[in-house]
């Protein structure tokens, strides 16, 4: 792998969309580094799968303070082929971290301190060997920390040159007006919102999105294929190597055989539309104008390409919606 040239045609593969009422365009597919990018992975495989996405038009790379095992050390290997192979092209990448979840030990290593998300950041610039992040996301909301404290410290690691945008995660409905209104206040915009949002997963559709829009802030998927459900993986049980199968996984195996026979007939569906059941479903969330972007995983460049293929084919008929809906509904 030395001496790597991205590929000049790279920006005619992924489509972008403006993120919000913003100047940033993000990729239509961005790549999210939970999984598959720790100490416990092998690192040439994450290099391949990441030299690929850029390859392929995505720039934006997405990235928490905790993600590995063991926490930071996806930062860690993501600044490791960070300087191997695109260091060149840092003005050409959206890097985005978050903090929020418990990463050291004591009071002062989780949730939504101004001494947490500062000291936090710091830490994540140091391991990826970055100035600055392009979006830092507060990844939870903290019930005892006041939401300005929070909102204080996100406007002033911009005001640092430490992030360029800050953003919020697993935020409801209330909890991101609230925070939205406080950085506009304090002069630094909300620029996105990250969610859980697959088709087993729906709750941002009863008020989030038209929140989000309301107040021109994009939204980015997280989980789009519900780890690995959405996908033709389990339908023939659960393989050795699978997300269910791992001890560090947030996909076990009761929830596989509790929504297998949605994913059997949902699976149909893909394949009369001539696209596999995880193409279906990141379309099925690109439907919407309101989402930005997903947030897709991949163990493997071939997983990664399956899932760009999705844009080949983002459109839906009534009849398929209405019955996709009756299959999510359980009619």
């Amino acid at each position: 792998m030395e001496g790597y040239k991205p590929n000049i045609k790279r920006y005619g593969t992924i489509a972008y969309k403006r993120c919000g009422r913003s100047g940033l365009k993000l990729p239509l597919i961005s790549l999210g580094l939970w999984h598959n990018f720790g100490g416990v992975d092998i690192l040439e495989n994450g290099r391949e799968i990441i030299r690929y996405a850029f390859d392929n038009g995505i720039t934006h790379f997405d990235l928490a303070n905790n993600y590995g095992p063991p926490p930071g050390s996806a930062e860690e290997n993501f600044g490791k082929i960070l300087n191997l192979d695109l260091k060149p092209y840092r003005d050409e990448l959206i890097i985005s971290t978050k903090a929020g979840y418990w990463m050291w030990d004591g009071p002062y290593g989780e949730w939504g301190s101004r001494k947490y998300l500062i000291s936090s950041l710091d830490q994540s610039l140091k391991r990826m060997g970055l100035d600055y992040v392009d979006i830092f996301y507060h990844h939870r909301p903290d019930p005892d920390t006041p939401l300005e404290e929070t909102m204080m410290a996100l406007d002033h690691v911009v005001r640092q040159g430490k992030a360029l945008y800050v953003g919020v995660s697993n935020y409801s409905a209330d909890e991101t007006a609230e925070a939205v209104k406080i950085l506009n206040q304090l002069g630094t915009p909300c620029l996105i919102n990250q969610v859980k949002y697959s088709m087993f997963e729906r709750w941002v559709e009863e008020q989030l999105l038209d929140t989000d829009e309301d107040n021109g802030i994009g939204l980015i998927a997280f989980s789009p294929l519900a780890q690995g459900l959405l996908t033709d993986k389990y339908l023939n049980g659960i393989p050795e190597t699978s997300r269910a199968a791992k001890s560090w996984g947030f996909l076990n195996v009761s929830e596989v055989d509790a929504a297998i026979e949605k994913v059997k007939l949902l699976n149909q569906i893909a394949e009369v539309r001539g696209q596999s059941l995880a193409q279906m479903a990141l379309a099925w969330i690109l439907k919407d104008h309101r989402i930005t972007s997903v947030l897709v995983g991949a163990s493997s460049v071939k997983q990664l390409s399956e899932n760009i293929d999705a844009l080949d084919y983002l459109l839906f008929s009534s009849e398929e919606l209405e019955e996709i809906g009756m299959i999510l509904r359980g009619s």
